[in-house]
């Protein structure tokens, strides 16, 4: 049993949890709790760590599995979140090409994401992603790190399941998906046509831009079509993974007969 805080591997766990230089080193990452647990391919597994209350409540479920218990005192040390659930899992970060990001025979649909800094909204994104259905994810490299404990707790498990590419020039990116006859469309307020008026049944991809400045005029400038999501009153721009999820489901809705873009 790990009883001390000085223990190498407490630290590493630290370092894990605060550092994304140190994650990107390693190539490793952490997800606390049972469901995340329960819910990575095992083939990603570096190691996991449990309190031994934990161990005991769950002995059938730990059975042929090399966990190391750990004083509950120094567990709570090694965890992000107030309340730990006595279970954390050390995980190997994955690694995809862009041709995994086309959907391995369904028509490609993906999100763009240009430097969101919130971990929130990434990693609902990418739950919301999983959910709509779509193909693959690409970031820009200035956009919030995905294996970050809050940005992980967010996915709720999505993150081992969503394909994503992090690209130093997402305008190159752009290039590489109109030659895979993937449309690419910018939420903006020059848009001439509503979210709801736009075809979506065949390959596409929506540019999402930060929270605070939207997508850079560069980006917006390379994209096949500009659409606006209608607003009333006085509000001016809706949460960035709250337009994602309106633009997501609306190609779900389309693409599973639920309907269709309006005659023009």
């Amino acid at each position: 049993m790990i009883t001390s805080v000085s223990n190498s591997r407490v630290k590493q766990v630290v370092q894990l949890n605060t550092k994304s230089k140190a994650r990107r080193e390693s190539g490793l990452f952490t997800a606390e709790g049972l469901k995340l647990f329960r819910e990575v391919p095992k083939q990603w597994v570096d190691s996991v760590y449990v309190t031994e209350s934990f161990a005991k409540e769950h002995r059938e479920m730990l059975r042929g599995i090399d966990a190391e218990l750990v004083d509950d005192k120094v567990f709570a040390k090694m965890c992000d979140t107030k309340t730990p659930q006595g279970i954390l899992t050390v995980i190997k970060i994955p690694s995809y090409r862009r041709e995994d990001l086309l959907g391995n025979g369904k028509t490609p649909f993906l999100m763009v994401l240009e430097d969101l800094q919130d971990p929130g909204n990434a990693g609902t994104i990418l739950r919301t992603a999983e959910g709509a259905g779509v193909t693959g994810v690409i970031l820009s490299k200035k956009t919030v790190d995905l294996f970050a404990p809050k940005t992980i707790r967010s996915t709720m498990g999505s993150i081992f399941r969503m394909p994503f590419v992090v690209e130093e020039n997402l305008s190159e990116a752009l290039d590489w998906l109109k030659l895979q006859g993937v449309e690419t469309y910018a939420a903006h307020l020059k848009g001439q046509h509503s979210y709801s008026e736009e075809d979506y049944r065949k390959g596409c991809a929506f540019l999402v831009g930060n929270e605070g400045n939207g997508l850079t005029e560069q980006l917006s400038a390379r994209a096949d079509h500009l659409i606006r999501i209608p607003m009333e009153g006085q509000v001016e721009s809706l949460n960035a993974s709250i337009a994602a999820a309106i633009l997501m489901y609306t190609v779900h809705a389309q693409r599973n007969g639920c309907s269709s873009p309006r005659e023009r």
